[in-house]
């Protein structure tokens, strides 16, 4: 998969701007605030439907505009591509697959497989629960349509029981909520044992990896913690049905699913150093790009978000050695020695108060 092109109109601090990428390694370097990242955001957004900021469209299009638009030109498997993305700030998204308007999001996503990487991620591990899901979600959703849908139906299911609970005459709406919680715990179940397989694959690869990475000395697991399992999944929610009703929200689901990180039998997300955990997060996004080429027999898009800065030159050389033939996009304060030394680059450009120029 390779992006040829990317035009954005009205899009953030871009009235206008025409890019031709190369098929490797792609440098946009300037000082902070300038546009770097906007870049970025932009063709993930193309690609997922969503911000990685979980930006609103609003706060997207250009000031003082009512619109904007992104569109990439794409090749994958010698087959072309163009995604056209309208964003308003009356109405809904738009988005064409060459020129066919799609309906919803799965019809976009897994044509693009995309990695998305900024300092924020190295804080995965440190962070809430959250965070992680959001990471095995969007991993998963790109991998798998059948996964979008059942995420997107659960979550249908959750927010209509949840409505049901803060009823204060709950005696009427009795059935109704039997009849959604039949649905969440079929949902749920898929959800629950996607995960579980998913986390079993990328525990084979981040092994390797993290093992690697830190000189053949740390043993990184990462453990599925389920809020519940798959067969006691209805009985547990009808338990936890009066706590339900006292909180007015659904106590019991892959909705509070979490997942842990165990290096060397310890917990990290709680005792780790900042640099085992920051070296963990590496090593899970590593282990997303290798799974990606295992699982659809392709390379993703890597975007890299002013993410070397943040580490040591070692976690530096890994990064940039394990990148070898991905179409990669990064973000920079400047054209750095150590990336000019050990990376290929084939173009660069400097960004300035929204202006992209060909650095020579």
């Amino acid at each position: 998969m390779i992006i040829k092109r990317i035009e954005l109109e009205n899009y953030r601090n871009y009235e206008f701007l025409e890019l031709d990428l190369s098929n490797s390694v792609n440098i946009f370097f300037g000082d902070n605030a300038q546009g770097k990242t906007n870049i970025l955001e932009s063709v993930y957004i193309a690609c997922t439907t969503k911000s990685h900021k979980r930006s609103k469209d609003n706060e997207i299009i250009r000031f003082g505009c009512d619109e904007s638009h992104i569109r990439l030109m794409l090749n994958k498997n010698e087959i072309d591509y163009k995604i056209d993305m309208h964003l308003r700030r009356q109405g809904r998204k738009f988005v064409a697959i060459n020129s066919s308007p799609i309906k919803k999001a799965s019809d976009l996503l897994g044509i693009v497989n995309i990695i998305f990487f900024s300092p924020e991620d190295l804080n995965i591990i440190k962070n809430g629960p959250q965070e992680r899901r959001r990471f095995i979600d969007m991993e998963l959703c790109q991998l798998s349509r059948l996964y979008l849908d059942n995420i997107a139906k659960y979550n249908k299911c959750l927010v209509q029981r949840n409505k049901l609970l803060k009823i204060q005459e709950f005696e009427k709406t009795s059935n109704v909520l039997e009849t959604w919680d039949e649905q969440l715990v079929y949902y749920g179940k898929k959800v629950i044992e996607e995960r579980k397989k998913f986390i079993e694959d990328i525990n084979e690869i981040i092994r390797k990896i993290h093992f690697s990475l830190t000189g053949d000395s740390e043993k990184l697991e990462i453990i599925y913690e389920n809020n519940v399992d798959s067969e006691y999944y209805k009985i547990n929610l009808k338990n936890n049905l009066e706590k339900d009703i006292r909180f007015g929200s659904t106590s019991v689901g892959p909705h509070r699913d979490d997942i842990g990180f165990i290096l060397n039998g310890t917990d990290i997300r709680k005792y780790g150093s900042q640099g085992q955990q920051r070296t963990a997060a590496l090593s899970l996004k590593l282990s997303e790009i290798e799974m990606i080429k295992q699982k659809v027999n392709d390379c993703p898009i890597l975007l890299l978000d002013d993410v070397l800065s943040e580490l040591d030159e070692k976690r530096q050389n890994y990064l940039l050695n394990s990148i070898g033939n991905i179409q990669t996009l990064i973000t920079c304060t400047g054209i750095e020695e150590f990336v000019k030394s050990r990376l290929n680059i084939d173009k660069a450009y400097s960004v300035k108060e929204g202006k992209v120029r060909i650095y020579k």
